[in-house]
């Protein structure tokens, strides 16, 4: 089973994934920065009565407007920062990762060397 993450983790472009990680960073900060524009005509036309005529006057239709709207926002507002925390974490867990990478790698040559020495005192207690 951990052979398998194991060839999974190699497939993975590394150097890549960590190149990204800063723009994906800025893109989630800047969509925090910034608010899109909702069709304010649709939610007019949800509003409207059969014959295109206001099913309920005016000023009530641009309160409901003004709060869906409002709504909007918040909600896009709390998506923006969930991604932002979710590129944070997502860069955390690529720095993990690499340092994982980097024991893993240290550690083959560790125990290729032990290798190397165990059978070199095997070849030497033969000898003797």
């Amino acid at each position: 089973m951990a052979a398998g993450w194991v060839a999974a983790l190699k497939l993975v472009p590394w150097g890549d994934v960590i190149e990204a990680t800063p723009q994906i960073l800025q893109a989630a900060k800047k969509l925090l920065g910034t608010t899109q524009k909702g069709n304010a005509e649709a939610a007019a036309g949800a509003l409207e009565g059969a014959g295109g005529e206001p099913a309920i006057p005016v000023a009530l239709q641009l309160q409901h407007l003004r709060e869906r709207v409002a709504m909007l926002e918040q909600e896009q507002q709390e998506s923006a920062v969930l991604i932002q925390s979710l590129a944070e974490q997502n860069a955390q867990v690529v720095q993990a990762v690499e340092v994982l990478r980097r024991r893993q790698r240290q550690l083959t040559v560790a125990a290729g060397v032990l290798a190397m020495v165990c059978v070199g005192l095997l070849a030497w207690a033969l000898r003797q």
